[in-house]
């Protein structure tokens, strides 16, 4: 019997709910696996339904058409001679469980409940599944009929157990499990389990996949064994993005290395490995075999195949490697505008629109389109089919193969600076400059006439006009016309969304973007129902700290050098009046001055409070920290909006 084995993982970018396209996925998965030479395939956590159905898992046909497709994978020739480990919910005595089912050859051999729910965060899973806590026991669940007519299997073993091959022991894990202090493999090791598996749905934040491979390798350097780690990737139609990273690690190293932003809907790893590594690795620790000998038994449940061939002998095993990390401001380039790119293609709108002021904020979202723009030429150069149909279908031009990120950028991004009588000259032009350097079809117009109109309404039926402060007004007044520009602009940016590609005669609307950074969102610092108000915000979940430091990245590798003045020029709304045509108002956070005595999160029942936003001389300083404890997902959390601000936090009185 040889000993060298040859395993898959992979990463998947299946849609919530999309059953025939997340099948046709995971059958090609299945394929790729198959032509490298692997004899088992591990695929990313509930890949059949796609993670992200929150609430549709209480409905009865998402149990069904995940047993339907299910049933599509066993009776597929696709799934013959390679042990397939899928991810679904199952319905067993009447308690819904996120499931791992593992089968082979038309037979189901294991279904296996996660025992660790992830419910902090952005993740609720105790809302719609409850974990396996019975450890080390499984068992009978009897499968639906239309299952049983393929397997010809009555009941098969549900709960915690682990497979014994003719060569090796399989364990799995899910997702959360590997995050706990006491992860299942460390028993499952101590058990005699060589090879580890992970389904995960892990979304991208910045700085993770440090903890990640950090967690894999640990695990594998105390214990031994083989690691494999899959993962969803992209958007499945809700704010997070899953960042793929799929790994395959042994005894501390890693042999495997996936790509954590990419647009090709499915990804293969494989790695070819030799189990007497494992053995002889485990063999020299003797507090390891010591602790092993002590160990309580798993049930096994027996299969009849062998994961390694007979001749074997000069097959090459796979070599170890450095992963290859990216900076923070790289992944920031690279996640969001993956996302976008996925939101855009779901979404079927024909592009982007987004209010851009010639401030960092605005910018730093411009650039993630351009980046988004970058990658789709790529993947097209590197004869990526999926992405050169979507980006026709977007462009509504069957024969267009994008070249050019910037006439691509033309294409799909229309940007607009709204002036008011507020406005700089220099603002503007910066504006107008990086538009032109990124290509995006750019509008500048006038808001002043819809803001007198608004205010005169009000003139009209109160008989009073109000002042800015510079020309007599209160505090309250001085507000007041500050935010009807901002409301105003939020106005017009919709209006525009959906009728510009009309008036050019191209079919389609565009989605708004957003440029509200977590900061902000976080402190209260913007003005309700502004231009923060989008349909998405693709840096509404990272910090002001961070955007700066990837505009910095954009300015030196894309070539933008537009970017040097929008960073050099100081922060400012442009909502008050001019001083002898310069600007007279500025905004400062100050995110040095990170002391407890400094102005803390404002909370409003619980929810992070978004008021209106308050124009005085300020220099304000918060407990961010690097925005610690908040989920960096690509969408501002807006919750409640906070009626009074003064009622919030006295700081701001």
């Amino acid at each position: 019997m040889g000993r060298k084995v040859t395993v898959a993982t992979c990463a998947l970018n299946q849609w919530a709910l999309d059953f025939e396209g997340n099948l046709q996925r995971i059958l090609k998965s299945i394929e790729i696996a198959k032509c490298k030479g692997a004899r088992y395939r591990l695929g990313p956590e509930l890949e059949i339904c796609g993670y992200g159905c929150w609430d549709h898992y209480y409905e009865s046909d998402t149990l069904l058409h995940s047993l339907q497709v299910l049933a599509a994978l066993l009776e597929s020739p696709v799934t013959q001679d390679i042990i397939c480990d899928v991810g679904m919910p199952v319905m067993h005595r009447n308690v819904r469980y996120n499931c791992r089912v593992i089968f082979l050859n038309r037979r189901i051999l294991l279904i296996r409940p996660k025992m660790a729910l992830a419910n902090e965060g952005n993740y609720r899973e105790l809302r719609w599944f409850t974990p396996w806590s019975r450890t080390r026991q499984t068992e009978e669940y009897f499968l639906p009929r239309m299952l049983q007519s393929l397997t010809k299997q009555e009941t098969v073993p549900f709960g915690d157990a682990v497979l014994a091959a003719r060569d090796t022991c399989i364990g799995s894990e899910i997702c959360e499990e590997l995050w706990t202090p006491h992860s299942p493999h460390v028993d499952m090791g101590l058990d005699g389990v060589e090879i580890f598996t992970n389904a995960s749905g892990s979304h991208h934040v910045l700085r993770k996949a440090h903890a990640r491979v950090d967690l894999v390798t640990m695990a594998t350097t105390k214990n031994g064994g083989i690691y494999l780690l899959a993962n969803q990737k992209g958007c499945d139609g809700d704010r997070l993005y899953y960042d793929g990273c799929a790994l395959i690690a042994m005894n501390g190293h890693i042999l495997a290395q996936g790509s954590q932003f990419s647009l090709d809907d499915v990804e293969v790893l494989t790695a070819t490995l030799d189990l007497e590594d494992v053995r002889s690795y485990r063999a020299e620790i003797s507090s390891r075999n010591l602790a092993a000998s002590k160990a309580s038994p798993y049930p096994r449940v027996k299969v009849d195949f062998a994961l390694s061939s007979r001749e074997d002998l000069l097959e090459p095993l796979s070599e170890p490697l450095e992963w290859t990390y990216h900076s923070p401001a790289e992944e920031i380039s690279l996640g969001p505008a993956c996302w976008l790119w996925d939101f855009l293609r779901r979404s079927q709108q024909a592009g982007f629109f987004l209010p851009l002021s010639g401030g960092v904020d605005s910018a730093a979202t411009a650039c993630l389109v351009y980046s988004m723009c970058r990658q789709v030429c790529e993947a097209v150069n590197n004869g990526n089919q999926e992405v050169l149909a979507d980006v026709r279908t977007i462009v509504d031009q069957l024969d267009y193969t994008p070249r050019d990120p910037r006439e691509l950028c033309g294409r799909v991004l229309t940007t607009c600076y709204m002036a008011s009588e507020n406005s700089s000259r220099e603002t503007r032009d910066r504006a107008a400059e990086l538009a032109r350097q990124i290509g995006s079809h750019h509008v500048g117009l006038d808001i002043d006439p819809a803001v007198k109109a608004v205010v005169g309404i009000f003139s009209l039926v109160t008989g009073k006009r109000p002042l800015f402060a510079v020309h007599g007004g209160s505090r309250r007044e001085n507000l007041a016309l500050q935010n009807v520009q901002a409301r105003i602009r939020m106005v017009v940016a919709y209006l525009f969304a959906q009728l510009s590609l009309w008036a050019r005669g191209a079919r389609g609307g565009l989605l708004v973007l957003g440029s509200a950074n977590v900061d902000e969102s976080l402190l209260g610092y913007l003005t309700k129902y502004d231009c923060s108000s989008a349909d998405i915000n693709p840096i509404g979940g990272i910090s002001k700290t961070d955007l700066r430091a990837f505009v910095h990245f954009c300015l030196e590798h894309f070539q933008l050098p537009a970017l040097q003045g929008i960073l050099a020029a100081p922060a400012t709304a442009e909502l008050e009046p001019l001083a002898d045509g310069r600007v007279s108002q500025t905004d400062e956070l100050s995110y040095s001055s990170l002391r407890p005595g400094g102005l803390r999160r404002l909370w409003c029942g619980g929810a992070p409070a978004a008021a209106s936003r308050v124009r005085t001389d300020r220099r304000l300083s918060h407990r961010l920290s690097g925005a610690r404890g908040v989920e960096r997902c690509f969408r501002a959390p807006f919750c409640r909006v906070c009626p009074s601000l003064s009622r919030c936090h006295p700081a701001l009185q």
